[in-house]
């Protein structure tokens, strides 16, 4: 089992103070708005767990499946996307509660923030006998005792329903196993701290496009909108958004991409009269920006994103 925690100087519970985009005191949506602004400090953190925990990653060749519920299967599809892309072996991601029976892989890795998601559990018990790794903040929840290796982030935990360092910090983890830069991440990620986002917050509509591991950054951007700030947010892979949800474009709306852009489709966009928004920085930096837009965009409406509505920190079935 591996269990790299945090540096000693860093606790979860300081205040972010210190932090571009931090709050300056507590009120709605503190909690989220402390834990994303820690995301650059989150990422190195976790960076540093890749070599204590590399047994438990995955290696070069491995046939993989990576597993999760809600904002962790986003990060499952973009880490997927990633690995294959290096060539370092079939890499599929799935829905907790969508693994395909009968099917074996060499390791089965399962990402629950809290430990206590009842797919992944029930997911892990299943597969007993097979190689499983579980990622989470909580390293004696139920799950960790299914899985064969635990991977802990205990630093990364979070107080706010809504996931974000957890979930980026996770990605950090699995990018750092496939030999990506993550200071270099995470001094985009500072950069994403101070885009602005106020002249966006009067839109009446957005959709989150990508290619690539760009596609489950994406789909949580998209997540993440509709979480905290109850508002009509969409998704789809780059290339496919010529067919069909293109029609929705219209002035008032935007259309956001995260990585690289198919060429023209911008031109498209802006002769729709929609705004097309993008950063010149890695998806999972702007990935931030667009977690930043989605607390604004919650604070504008009157909601409180740390306590979205229908939403509990984990979903745990009778």
């Amino acid at each position: 089992m591996s269990e790299p925690s945090s540096p000693e100087s860093f606790s979860p519970e300081s205040s972010a103070s210190d932090e571009p985009g931090a709050l300056s005191a507590p009120g709605p949506g503190s909690f989220v708005a402390a834990e994303l602004a820690s995301q650059p400090q989150m990422w190195r953190a976790a960076a540093d767990c890749a070599a204590p925990a590399a047994g438990a990653l995955p290696r070069p060749g491995e046939r993989v499946a990576v597993v999760g519920c809600g904002t962790s299967w986003f990060v499952a599809m973009s880490y997927a996307a990633a690995r294959e892309q290096r060539g370092l072996g079939v890499t599929d991601a799935f829905a907790g509660s969508e693994y395909p029976a009968g099917r074996e892989y060499d390791r089965v890795v399962a990402i629950s923030r809290s430990g206590t998601t009842t797919e992944i559990i029930e997911l892990l018990s299943a597969l007993a006998g097979q190689r499983t790794t579980l990622i989470t903040a909580v390293g004696d929840g139920p799950a960790a005792s299914a899985a064969t290796e635990v991977v802990e982030l205990p630093f990364a935990d979070e107080r706010s329903v809504v996931q974000t360092r957890f979930a980026t910090s996770t990605l950090a983890l699995l990018r750092a196993g496939l030999g990506d830069d993550i200071g270099e991440l995470a001094r985009q990620a500072g950069r994403a701290l101070r885009e602005p986002v106020d002249d966006l917050l009067d839109a009446e509509q957005v959709t989150f496009i990508g290619r690539g591991a760009a596609v489950g950054i994406s789909c949580e951007a998209a997540l993440k909108t509709r979480e905290a700030a109850q508002f009509w947010a969409e998704a789809y892979p780059a290339m496919d958004y010529r067919h069909g949800p293109i029609a929705i474009a219209q002035p008032g709306r935007l259309v956001w991409s995260f990585g690289e852009t198919p060429d023209g489709l911008a031109g498209e966009i802006a002769r729709t009269g929609a705004r097309f928004v993008h950063h010149d920085l890695d998806p999972l930096a702007g990935l931030v920006v667009a977690q930043r837009f989605a607390v604004a965009l919650a604070r504008r409406r009157g909601l409180d994103p740390d306590r979205p509505r229908s939403l509990t920190r984990s979903v745990i079935l009778a």
